[in-house]
């Protein structure tokens, strides 16, 4: 490798980390999905690693087949762009929809009290709620087309600056160029997104979400919808 390509695998590197933690769209729907579907610590690093391949390879792959057919750098920048308005309105409606269904289900699981007779006399009352129990019991249609669904919204999502910041100035170079490139900024990309999954996840088992545990669903649809909100309007 020559020193532009070493350059350009450091920026490349640079800036696959940059924009993954600035983009909050890049790990906060796995933190709150994992939290409210109680995904295993492995589950959700595995959900996170398949959608983060998703989102590199659609750019990587629409970056080869445009500089091996000739295509304008600007053209491809226009479909990047429209991919990248669709993908942000389709994570915010994905995120309302779960909000909503989310504080469907935590209006019927409002927690209520069973009172208990004995045969030797003794009563007692406690309170009971059937969220835990339908969650364990019950592989919800919904959730699992929810999983889905976010995996396609990351699939069709953009990484913007790997084609005309990396891929291009690498095809100056040369094919073996543009894979180095591509391969750090893909590798570093996703790492990234792991690991704020894990810190960000771990953090969040530390605190006290008994009392709002009926909600998480609620919750994370709303925050997965400030995220589309965020790509969308303020440019993350």
């Amino acid at each position: 490798m020559n020193d532009s390509l070493w350059l350009l695998s450091g920026t490349a590197a640079s800036i696959g980390f940059i924009h993954t933690v600035i983009g909050p769209d890049h790990y906060l729907p796995f933190i709150m999905m994992g939290q409210a579907q109680r995904w295993s610590r492995l589950k959700t690093m595995w959900i996170t690693f398949l959608c983060g391949i998703g989102h590199v390879l659609s750019s990587v792959v629409l970056g080869f087949a445009g500089i091996a057919l000739g295509v304008a750098l600007h053209r491809l920048e226009l479909i990047e762009s429209v991919r990248g308005e669709f993908a942000a309105w389709a994570l915010i409606t994905l995120g309302l929809l779960y909000m909503l269904w989310g504080v469907r289900v935590a209006l019927k699981d409002k927690a209520h009290e069973h009172h208990h007779s004995h045969d030797d006399g003794t009563e007692h009352t406690h309170t009971h709620s059937h969220l835990l129990t339908s969650a364990t019991h019950r592989r919800s249609h919904h959730r699992v087309m929810t999983t889905w669904a976010l995996f396609t919204v990351f699939v069709l999502g953009p990484c913007e600056p790997l084609i005309p910041l990396l891929m291009f100035p690498a095809a100056q170079q040369s094919s073996f160029g543009i894979i180095v490139v591509s391969s750090v900024f893909g590798i570093v990309t996703i790492a990234t997104m792991m690991g704020m999954v894990l810190v960000v996840s771990a953090g969040l088992h530390l605190l006290p979400m008994k009392s709002i545990e009926r909600w998480t669903h609620a919750l994370a649809g709303g925050i997965i919808a400030c995220s589309g909100l965020a790509i969308q309007f303020l440019g993350l």
